[in-house]
């Protein structure tokens, strides 16, 4: 049964476009993200149900979505080929398979203009929203470690910048600093401790920034979101298995996948926790996130990179609090929110986390110094 949704009309005629066979027997919108339109849809084909993924790419946010799904294609027939080449079984499970449209394109444009896509469902997979077990620690950086060796060496072009200056804080804080200027809804007065917090931190704005322009560290092909529940987890074994949400795969560096690792996998809170008495960085699952992607990036770290991966959480996690406080004094025109107030949660949030990665920051170094000792050394 298709639930009453207006778009779930416009999923029907979609699904239509692509190579998928059977019948469409139940389509339901998947609330996960902050960005994109997904439906989870079931088939009937010849009797088993299989299920498959459709989304409409939020073009607001990605302005080119031919770019978004050019560098898609790429980025996931490199990674089948490189776990072919290793022998890896299981490969469906290990990354997005893509469907190809009835003329064999990687996406469909309906008559408004939107661009649809679609991909196999990974089965036997969770996600989590946040991580209270060492263990799922480790997996998170053992996957995006593993994902950034696999694509150390993506031949061609260099990929599109499908988010120009994603990770350009310094511009980010810009627009913070404009938009309390502006202030167009009044809410400034709302966030006033929060707008007080970002303009004591700016100098944390050039800390990759400056090592990128100064030659210190490398750009390299990175995947920009690197959120825990960006990891799909086999549901028996709860081994990482995929990493999905590839839209902002482009060049940057790893600096900004392993900030992000650690905004939301060493708090076992959720990203937008009201109880801010409850947000602090945990040491143990810092520990095993680090000795997790060590393990599979140490091959290709340089010592500038590691030098820099306890300064590269408290930026991220800056970073996207002031994202989320932006957004909330324009009026949450950007992230989707699901209550008043959603974003300036958020924010309170991360900001609190960098507070306490402050207050553990040289706990957090020995930490990296000891794992950096038992890491692979880097591949010359």
């Amino acid at each position: 049964m298709i639930e009453r949704d207006a778009e779930l009309g416009t999923l029907l005629r979609v699904t239509r476009q692509f190579q998928v066979h059977g019948d469409l027997v139940h389509a339901e919108p998947c609330g996960i993200g902050h960005i994109n339109r997904t439906y989870i849809a079931t088939y009937n084909q010849g009797g088993a149900r299989v299920r498959y993924v459709h989304q409409k790419i939020n073009r607001r946010v990605f302005r080119d979505p031919g770019a978004v799904m050019t560098n898609l294609e790429r980025v996931c027939a490199h990674l089948r080929r490189k776990l072919e080449e290793r022998g890896e079984s299981d490969i469906s499970r290990r990354c997005l398979t893509i469907v190809p449209t009835r003329d064999g394109r990687s996406h469909y444009v309906d008559d408004d203009g939107e661009y649809w896509r679609t991909y196999v469902c990974i089965e036997g997979v969770r996600s989590c929203q946040a991580v209270t077990d060492p263990d799922l620690a480790w997996e998170a950086g053992r996957a995006f470690g593993e994902f950034q060796a696999l694509l150390a060496d993506l031949p061609g072009p260099r990929l599109h910048d499908t988010i120009p200056d994603f990770h350009h804080t310094r511009k980010r804080f810009a627009a913070f600093a404009e938009a309390v200027q502006r202030d167009p809804l009044n809410r400034a007065r709302h966030a006033r401790a929060e707008i007080e917090f970002a303009l004591r931190h700016e100098p944390l704005a050039g800390v990759v920034l400056d090592a990128l322009a100064s030659g210190r560290i490398p750009e390299r092909i990175t995947h920009n979101d690197t959120k825990f529940n960006n990891v799909l987890l086999d549901e028996r074994t709860n081994r990482a298995l995929a990493v999905v949400d590839l839209d902002t795969v482009m060049t940057g560096s790893v600096l900004y996948d392993f900030g992000d690792m650690v905004r939301t996998v060493t708090s076992p809170t959720a990203e937008d926790e009201r109880d801010l008495s409850r947000v602090r960085v945990s040491l143990p699952l810092f520990e095993k996130l680090v000795q997790g992607y060590l393990g599979s990036a140490g091959s290709f770290l340089t010592p500038a990179e590691r030098e820099l991966l306890v300064p590269a959480g408290k930026l991220i996690t800056f970073e996207t609090g002031l994202r989320f406080l932006t957004d909330y004094l324009l009026g949450d025109t950007y992230f989707r929110i699901h209550r008043p107030g959603h974003n300036l949660d958020r924010c309170r949030t991360q900001f609190r986390l960098v507070a306490s990665l402050e207050e553990h920051q040289d706990a957090l170094e020995e930490i990296v110094r000891r794992a950096n000792h038992h890491a692979p050394a880097p591949v010359r």
